[in-house]
């Protein structure tokens, strides 16, 4: 059951980051490309509770598919997949403890309990409309980019003792991390179920007010009932998904995706040249125009 999602099918996205974060850091403070084992084993772990989040995730949204094929909690069952999700976390927690720094231990397992308090912020909504949007945020920050944002750091502290080059490598992961997410809420709206791997508009059929939606509010005012009814009414979703398409929601996301890469790269710049440094400014526009 564990094996199932790591079969390479996945983007990978969060281990390449961590690894080119990782040898950029290294070039940066003794000239140096070549990755420490600690540090690899940290881009595995990054992978591991991303994949864990994924199996928990399913779970909670009762989702049937996920990169293309079946779910674990549909082929196995929903109290074996909740005990897959658990047990991958355990095997990151002892490759974590292996590593042997409790600075690392610290940053990291600080991710685990972000993803437990971004899922509870999903779960919940705000009746304010001036809240909601930080509210969303604040579950983004939690649910996808503290894990790039912590882990770039976790390789930073490896790989280099100046804090100020930690706080680089955790403000370059952060907004990536952001924008990543921005464009998988546009994507929902704008891309076919074959490219995603996953069924298209299931935030909405989910109840979840993503970027897109909240942005068309201001157009279509008539949203704000079906947010608070979480799309619940015979018709909400289509509705909702129509007038986010007639609304400029899924362009005002993709800007601010587009606002958080330039953070990034703004962070990122800050380092030794190398082309690894190079790689993760290249990778912004890679998070920015993909489709999938």
């Amino acid at each position: 059951m564990c094996e199932y999602y790591f079969d390479g099918r996945g983007k990978a996205f969060r281990p390449i980051v961590v690894v080119l974060m990782a040898r950029a850091c290294n070039v940066h403070h003794n000239n140096c490309r070549d990755m420490q084992a600690s540090q690899r084993t940290i881009a595995l772990i990054a992978e591991m509770i991303h994949t864990a989040s994924l199996v928990h995730d399913d779970i909670i949204d009762d989702a049937s598919s996920r990169r293309g094929k079946d779910t674990v909690n549909q082929i196995w069952g929903e109290k074996k997949a909740v005990l897959a999700g658990d047990f991958i976390l355990s095997v990151a927690s002892v490759a974590l403890a292996r590593i042997g720094n409790t600075t690392i231990i610290s940053v990291l397992t600080q991710v685990i309990e972000d993803l437990v308090r971004g899922e509870f912020l999903q779960l919940g909504s705000k009746e304010n409309e001036n809240e909601r949007f930080a509210h969303y945020i604040e579950k983004t920050f939690k649910k996808t980019a503290s894990l790039l944002a912590n882990s770039c750091k976790a390789v930073s502290i490896l790989g280099c003792p100046d804090p100020v080059v930690h706080e680089i490598a955790y403000q370059y992961g952060k907004n990536v991390g952001i924008a990543f997410q921005l464009i998988d809420d546009v994507l929902d709206f704008t891309s076919c179920t074959d490219q995603l791997g996953k069924p298209a508009a299931s935030d909405l059929k989910l109840g979840l007010a993503t970027g897109p939606a909240l942005f068309a509010c201001e157009q279509f005012p008539e949203m704000n009932a079906m947010i608070m009814r979480r799309f619940s009414l015979p018709g909400d979703v289509e509705r909702a998904r129509q007038y986010v398409l007639q609304s400029d929601g899924v362009q005002q996301t993709t800007y601010l995706a587009q606002q958080y890469c330039h953070k990034a790269i703004r962070e990122i710049s800050k380092l030794r040249p190398s082309p690894e440094r190079d790689a993760l400014i290249q990778l912004t526009e890679i998070v920015l125009t993909r489709d999938k």
